[in-house]
């Protein structure tokens, strides 16, 4: 973009405050295009009589009256349909996507699920300054959003603050035009265009230098002739008049009004017209939150928060409805129809149509209250229902053929000649009917601009139109040519659309074709019965449609947005078979069964509209490469998505890399576990990370990438800035990989999860990630285990966590351990002030580890987990422990299981537990303490106030024990989880556990499977539930009762305790 430099120039001649408005605008002119013929000279410009100057921010009055004829243009506060918030923020965007600028704004909106662009968030107080110190302003800024995202309604929005003097002072004037005002003219020049404006001229006489003005372009998408910037000749005279669209061209360009800045508003297709290379800054309206469309219906009906609750609960339960409801036009349409429904409830003779189920549903629900509105008008004077009748018909034949002729030719906006060349009755303007569907609004050359609310609600006419004339024309209704008899017939006239919109490439008329098929739908048809539509009609066609539009569905390489259409088209029929058939074939992991084009169309459409795949497409087990090729399209805007277990090999990979490279994808997990994925595989996938910026996790359990493939993810991690998990777990990288990913960690610094479980690491691999530990400060989680890193790389870690003060998460599971090496992790927890959780799992820590361990747990303040299950502990490292633990405060959860531990460790846990008031949860599973470690556990429980789970699965515990932690649970009121599985506390130790119970009110989960309680003691267990409310599960499984006696335990605890869940 050029740099433009405005001074105040010595010379010139004295322009005066007053004159006719030919000499006002040449003034504009003169200030607005005076370009300097040497270059590099700045632009002079008149002086100006010092009660004339008017700088950023001067009170002229004849600033004063342009802004107060904008304001009386703009209306007063404009209405936003939803909170002012959304409209003060956008999303800063690097050019326009292909879906942008390759589909139908409904298809944008499906596609993503709703869902942002990534993008920079600006505010509109700083949407027209530079980004940074070094930066200028934009000169050409372009603000895209679907139909009815609200791009008018921020123009009026930011116009008014600016007339306020409450936003935009940087501009000294802004003038703002809408291409419906634009359309009036055949030709216009620059010196002309600023004429339009009233009181534009005068202020622009008290503009002095350095000023800077903003012309407002907004509608772009609504312009009567197409942008050309390849053919259209340049013009530098600002008397000179050319046609609109060559005058808008030469603005942008910069030939005209070179130090004007220029902001224009457009749906994205039409943005497209536009170069990227003229446009300085693009940013996109976001479309509403979940909390924006409650927000909205709240504003809608402020004294009603029943029915607004009512209304999001419908919104909500349909997946299809509530993508739309983030477009907030569609919103307030919606919010229209079901508060008129909700209110006045259906007809006793059509409760089987509520609630409204697809779109054209809707919309016939919408037309059915127009009509009703109507007919209020007109009741009073005679009978209203055949007039109404007569009217809609009359509608849809006259205004439906003008939407129709307007969405093949991409006109949305028509004025009073475009009615009168399609018949369309002014009077008919003025009713209530039509009055639902236009809206109309005076231009600034006197003449009246109509549009459709909604480009929704012209396709829906438009539709209404073609049904209707489809049953009598003999000729093609898309051209009105090619006579032909006897009569086409509506499927011929159908199978026309059908073709048209699938080779439509900017999908202009997917939504036309859904309106159509769903004009067969029964449920429709009944809606609109004796107003546009015949009774029955549709019986005779809609098996025909149905294949027809399945016939469309051929093979391709890719499922294309046209496909996916199709099955809207489906929908909207309610022929629903296919999808159906498709959904319960991804439920039960029978992906490998679809092959068709039309399974992979029905897949995509899934992908967009189940409530299963929002969080996640999981696409595993069987997914065939040429189902996954040809769903690459509509992949790109999942996301999560699950491909395990899918047998990929490396050419898929290439596939994937290509789709994660490609800049509209928005693909933030992806899991490829259990595949057969080498190290070529991983180097696509590599290739696309060094480009792609939405991925976050990716998980690669389980496949074969080797060193060579770590190596080419490590390289990639240098670079990539957005990937914060990676699972490798599985994937035999050994000691070279694992050099590679510490060489990446040294370098990246936004990596949080690494998984290195099973890949034969060594210590030099272990010391490479230790030093690499040493410079990283982002890493929270790093899993080793499984490996053989030993003592040395456990010393290795040691120094490193010294060091490092960001890792929460360390696992060293099953990586012969010994106490030398627990002595020196344990030193660095003495020192380590960050670690959360450590994991030692399987190595060999004896009573000599365990008594370094309990030296560290002294003094550390910080770790929360510690894993020392099936280590060599016996019941002298477990006391050591166990002192410690009392004087501990900061440990959670503590596990001990198959330690060798028997009672004397448990009578010093015992101990601890009286003393510690941190510890939630010890696991003491596989330890024989019996009885009496039982007991001291029990006379803990009494005191302790802490501990909220207690797993003693195999401890050798009988009734005693049982007895005794009865006695416990009638006094406890923390413990919520009690695991007593594979114990043998038989009839008795049941009987006391059942007394507890009955007095009992913090348990939630009991299992006491395998515990020969025999029938008595399960009928003693199943009775007491009646006094218990508080426990939500119990395994009562084999206790030998029998198939009859449990489903007579069953029944008896359903009635005592209705919310627990039983496992017998």
């Amino acid at each position: 973009m050029r740099k433009q430099e405005v001074r105040m120039g010595g010379e010139g001649s004295q322009a005066h405050g007053t004159g006719s408005p030919a000499e006002q605008v040449k003034a504009l002119v003169d200030l607005l295009a005076w370009k300097s013929s040497q270059g590099g000279q700045t632009l002079e410009v008149p002086d100006r009589t010092p009660d004339s100057q008017l700088g950023p921010h001067s009170n002229d009055s004849r600033t004063c009256r342009h802004r107060e004829a904008l304001l009386g243009r703009v209306g007063g506060t404009p209405e936003l349909g939803g909170p002012v918030h959304r409209l003060a923020s956008f999303l800063l965007v690097e050019g326009l996507s292909d879906l942008q600028l390759q589909e139908h704004d409904f298809t944008q909106v499906e596609a993503t699920r709703g869902g942002q662009r990534r993008g920079r968030p600006i505010t509109l107080d700083r949407l027209f300054l530079p980004l940074s110190r070094g930066s200028i302003p934009p000169r050409v800024s372009i603000t895209v959003g679907v139909a009815g995202m609200g791009k008018t309604t921020l123009v009026k929005h930011f116009v008014h603050l600016w007339a306020q003097r409450q936003l935009g002072q940087d501009f000294s004037l802004v003038v703002p035009f809408t291409f419906r005002d634009l359309n009036a003219y055949e030709k216009l020049s620059a010196e002309r265009l600023f004429s339009v404006i009233p009181n534009a001229g005068e202020a622009s006489l008290a503009v002095t230098a350095p000023a800077r003005v903003l012309l407002v372009l907004d509608g772009l998408d609504e312009c009567k002739m197409p942008l050309d910037f390849s053919n259209t000749v340049a013009c530098t005279d600002p008397k000179r008049e050319i046609q609109v669209n060559q005058l808008v061209t030469n603005i942008v360009r910069g030939n005209l009004f070179p130090e004007v800045s220029v902001w224009i508003t457009s749906r994205p297709g039409a943005a497209g017209q536009i170069p990227g290379g003229l446009v300085d800054r693009m940013t996109e309206i976001r479309g509403f939150t979940e909390e924006e469309i409650q927000g909205c219906l709240e504003q809608m009906f402020p004294e009603d928060q029943t029915l607004v609750g009512q209304i999001l609960s419908r919104v909500q339960a349909d997946r299809a409805l509530y993508l739309m409801c983030t477009v907030p036009a569609f919103c307030r349409l919606t919010g229209t129809v079901l508060s008129h429904l909700l209110r006045s409830r259906p007809a006793p003779q059509d409760p089987e149509l509520w609630p409204p189920q697809t779109l054209c549903e809707l919309y016939s629900w919408y037309f059915r209250m127009a009509l009703s509105r109507e007919g209020q008008e007109k009741g009073k004077v005679s009978p209203w229902i055949e007039q109404v009748t007569h009217g809609s018909r009359k509608m849809v034949g006259t205004l439906g053929r003008m939407a129709f002729h307007g969405l093949v030719k991409k006109k949305f906006v028509f004025y009073e000649q475009d009615m009168k060349a399609f018949g369309v009755d002014l009077a008919l303007l003025q009713g209530a009917l039509c009055r639902f569907f236009l809206q109309q609004e005076d231009t600034l050359v006197s003449s009246v601009a109509y549009c459709f609310i909604h480009l929704s609600l012209q396709e829906f006419v438009a539709a209404a139109y073609y049904y209707s004339a489809s049953k009598r024309a003999i000729f093609d209704l898309f051209t009105e040519s090619g006579m032909s008899w006897p009569r086409l017939g509506f499927l011929t006239h159908f199978r026309s659309a059908a073709q048209r919109a699938m080779q439509a490439e900017d999908g202009r008329l997917d939504v036309f074709l859904r309106f159509l098929s769903g004009l067969l739908s029964p449920r429709v048809n009944a809606l609109l019965a004796g107003s546009l539509l015949t009774q029955g009609e549709h019986q005779g066609y809609r098996a025909q449609v149905a294949e027809l539009l399945q016939g469309c569905l051929r093979p391709n390489v890719a499922v294309c947005a046209r496909s996916v259409n199709i099955l809207y088209c489906l929908q909207e029929l309610r022929h629903t078979e296919l999808a159906h058939n498709v959904a319960e074939a991804m439920g039960s992991g029978a992906l490998a069964s679809l092959t068709g084009p039309s399974h992979c169309a029905a897949l995509a459409y899934l992908l967009q509209v189940s409530d299963t795949c929002v969080q996640e497409a999981d696409l595993s087990l069987g997914l065939g490469q040429g189902v996954l090729q040809s769903l690459l399209p509509q992949l790109l805007y999942c996301q999560s998505l699950r491909l395990d277990t899918n047998q990929f090999q490396d050419p898929v990979m290439e596939l994937l890399g290509s789709m994660l490279s490609g800049k509209d994808c928005r693909i933030q997990k992806i899991s490829l576990a259990e595949n057969q994925i080498s190290n070529k595989g991983a180097k696509a996938l590599a290739r696309s990370l060094l480009v792609n910026r939405s991925l976050t996790a990716v998980d690669l359990r389980s496949n074969t990438i080797g060193p060579q493939g770590a190596k080419a993810l490590a390289d990639a991690l240098k670079i990539n800035r957005t990937l914060t998990s990676l699972s490798l777990q599985g994937n035999t990288i050994k000691d070279d990989g694992a050099w590679s990913m510490a060489e990446a960690l040294a370098a990246n610094q936004m990596l949080c999860v690494l998984h290195l479980q099973k890949n034969n690491i060594g210590p030099l691999g272990a010391q490479k990630m230790a030093e690499a530990l040493k410079q990283n400060k982002s890493l929270k989680e790093l899993m080793l285990s499984s490996n053989s890193i030993g003592d040395g790389g456990a010393k290795a870690m040691a120094e490193a966590l010294k060091v490092n003060q960001g890792l929460l998460s360390l696992d060293l599971q099953s990586n012969s351990i010994s106490d030398t090496g627990v002595a020196a992790l344990m030193g660095a927890l003495c020192a380590n002030h960050t670690l959360l959780s450590l994991n030692l799992q399987e190595n060999s820590i004896s009573p000599e580890g365990a008594h370094a361990m309990a030296h560290a747990l002294s003094s550390n303040s910080t770790l929360k987990h510690l894993d020392l299950t099936a280590n060599l502990l016996h019941d002298q490292g477990a006391q050591a422990i166990a002192v410690a633990m009392g004087e501990n405060r900061a440990l959670k959860s503590l596990h001990l299981q198959w330690n060798f531990i028997q009672v004397g460790a448990a009578r010093a846990l015992g101990q601890a537990l009286q003393l510690n008031r941190s510890l939630a949860s010890l696991d003491l599973q596989e330890n024989a303490i019996g009885d009496e470690g039982a007991s001291a556990l029990a006379t803990a429980l009494k005191a302790n106030t802490a501990l909220t789970a207690l797993y003693l699965q195999a401890a050798s515990i009988g009734a005693p024990g049982a007895l005794a932690l009865g006695e416990a649970l009638a006094v406890n009121r923390t413990l919520e989880i009690l695991d007593l599985r594979g114990n043998a506390i038989g009839v008795t130790g049941a009987k006391a556990l059942a007394n507890a119970l009955k007095v009992n009110s913090s348990l939630r989960r009991l299992s006491l499977q395998e515990n020969s309680l025999g029938m008595d003691g399960v009928i003693c267990i199943a009775m007491a539930l009646s006094g218990n409310h508080g426990l939500q599960h119990i395994n009562l499984q084999g206790n030998h009762i029998g198939e009859s006696g449990a489903r007579m335990i069953l029944e008896a605890i359903k009635t005592n305790a209705p919310i627990c869940t039983v496992e017998m």
